[in-house]
């Protein structure tokens, strides 16, 4: 299975979307609190290729996107062969 990462904040609608979604989808994701540990943010930011906003997710090491882009491809129906459940 894939190794799914969400960069999040406490209090924030869209990571309990995003992680709401992942959770329905029934995937294991590690979640990395930018709050608590601010240097995660700096981090969740390079590897977002500048994003600053939280979620971003990332699967198997490469961005996935935010909140709006998992329900976009989730609309879209390709959401399962990117988290690797297809």
């Amino acid at each position: 299975m894939a190794k799914i990462e969400i960069y999040t904040s406490p209090f924030c609608g869209f990571c309990h979307r995003a992680k709401t979604l992942l959770a329905a989808k029934g995937v294991e994701f590690e979640e990395i609190d930018t709050f608590m540990a601010s240097d995660k943010r700096a981090e969740m930011s390079a590897r977002a290729g500048g994003r600053t906003s939280v979620p971003q997710v990332f699967v198997d090491g490469a961005h996935l996107g935010d909140s709006d882009e998992l329900q976009a491809m989730e609309a879209e129906g390709v959401l399962d062969a990117k988290l690797g459940l297809a």
